[in-house]
């Protein structure tokens, strides 16, 4: 069985990795990957450090590119490899431009689709924008739903989805942690090896979504400020997002102050080694709202809203907003309160077990009858 996987963004390379490695080794399935490079050099960096060359790259990416090119730009260029390829089944990933874009094109080639990571919904289109209505679109032109959880299944089947094109399989992101995590890891970025001081509580923190632009990246900034001022044993790294919009007033609140630390953005196997070394993360990413747990990291995220509920169900994590003292007020809460503190780090992670990708190849496989 040709299986041809397409994505275009860190996340998604990250997320699908582990799902490629599997199938690489599987007799019954010819793996083939298509890059979009919605994130060009990210997504190079994320497959060059598990060895991935992917068989088609569309190249797509341009300086200030807008969603309507990236979604024009896949859909011209996607038909002429889908033609080469001809594969039995596309996978997408997630809710990013490409993967609405590629099930797109894919439908146009009366292709069989699977969607990794189906059936999340904050249940608000404009959050996060534009991820929220490609994730909708989405589940509308595939024929297979992969749900990390009983919630996004549940999500799909309230929408009509019928109940056996729905695997739950739990999330691929955790399935790439035994392949990230080593003890006495060295850090490839090297002032993490040199400017973090790691008898301190680390808090590490990353903010870059679209709809916290403008005033909530400035509340945010100001409430972490105010944290490590008033815990004296804490210091902050931040893998700064690479935008002006989230540059600025990061280094304009934090640069400079004492026990912090703002760095580029970092590779999969240095986050993940630094997570399994932090105290406490601040984040606004969904793909960290699932990755934390397995840490044992208490996690506080600075976003209005969420599409992983299962986390704030099970207590892994606690949803702040962005305003600066609601902010400040769950953080210290979690830095003060050691009984919340332990319930949290301690709470069981709702979202997998590692072994999503080799559900995902058995349900392939059993649904083609092979």
């Amino acid at each position: 069985m040709k299986i041809l996987s397409i994505f275009g963004t860190r996340p998604e390379a990250y997320k699908m990795i582990p799902l490629i490695l599997e199938m690489q080794k599987h007799p019954n399935i010819q793996s083939e990957v298509c890059i979009t490079a919605q994130h060009r050099e990210l997504v190079d960096n994320a497959l060059a450090l598990f060895n991935i060359m992917p068989d088609y790259d569309l190249n797509i990416m341009t300086v200030g590119q807008t969603i309507t090119e990236i979604t024009v730009r896949v859909l011209q260029g996607l038909p002429a490899i889908l033609e080469k390829s001809k594969p039995d089944i596309i996978l997408v990933h997630g809710d990013p431009t490409t993967a609405f874009a590629a099930s797109l094109a894919a439908f146009y080639a009366k292709i069989p689709i699977g969607h990794v990571e189906a059936g999340l919904r904050s249940h608000d289109k404009y959050s996060p924008y534009p991820e929220e209505m490609n994730r909708k679109l989405t589940t509308a032109l595939v024929d297979f739903y992969f749900a990390p959880t009983d919630v996004s299944r549940d999500n799909l089947l309230k929408e009509g989805i019928a109940k056996d094109l729905i695997f739950v399989t739990g999330n691929t992101i955790l399935d790439i942690i035994k392949y990230t995590t080593k003890e006495n890891y060295k850090f490839q970025m090297d002032r993490l090896n040199h400017d973090v001081d790691f008898t301190k509580r680390i808090i590490l923190m990353t903010a870059h979504r679209g709809e916290n632009r403008g005033e909530p990246m400035e509340n945010i900034c100001r409430a972490v400020l105010r944290i490590v001022k008033d815990n004296p044993d804490t210091f902050l790294v931040w893998p700064v997002h690479p935008g002006k919009a989230v540059t600025e007033p990061a280094n304009r609140i934090l640069g400079g102050q004492e026990r912090v630390l703002l760095t580029q953005p970092l590779d999969i196997i240095d986050m993940h080694n630094l997570m399994s070394r932090s105290y406490l993360l601040l984040t606004d990413s969904g793909g960290l709202q699932e990755e934390s747990p397995s840490f044992n990291l208490p996690t506080v995220v600075l976003r209005e809203v969420t599409e992983r509920p299962e986390g704030q169900k099970a207590g892994t994590l606690v949803l702040a907003g962005t305003h600066e003292d609601s902010i400040y007020n769950e953080a210290m809460g979690l830095l003060t309160d050691t009984q919340v503190y332990k319930k949290m780090a301690n709470a069981q992670n709702p979202f997998g077990d590692g072994n999503a990708s080799c559900r995902i190849i058995d349900a392939i496989l059993r649904s083609a009858k092979l």
